[in-house]
């Protein structure tokens, strides 16, 4: 498996802020196990950075690494939509949901 390198946006310390990373660094150390690198941005610390990768919303994740760029808006609460917006399947049920989306 590639390792990814993934990126979140948030504004400040907010709720919604706290719970997107909360519940993407549970996505990750369960789902990726290691293979990941994350940087959180805080958009009122970094506007420039913000502004460069056109964030509109937050949160906000990109996946950069591995191709292609990906982009999940919002407080990552459903980790099947996380999973399936980073190109992995969810561990169970994932040969049905693949029938189910073709």
């Amino acid at each position: 498996m590639n390792k990814f390198k993934l990126r979140l946006y948030v504004t400040g310390k907010t709720a919604k802020s706290e719970r997107a990373i909360a519940n993407l660094k549970e996505i990750c150390e369960r789902d990726l196990k290691g293979l990941y690198e994350l940087e959180i941005i805080d958009v009122l610390e970094s506007p420039q950075l913000a502004e460069n990768e056109k964030i509109l919303a937050t949160p906000t994740l990109i996946k950069d690494l591995p191709p292609p760029l990906k982009r999940i808006i919002g407080d990552l609460s459903n980790s099947e939509k996380v999973l399936l917006g980073l190109d992995l399947s969810p561990a169970s049920d994932s040969d049905e949901q693949k029938e189910d989306t073709q």
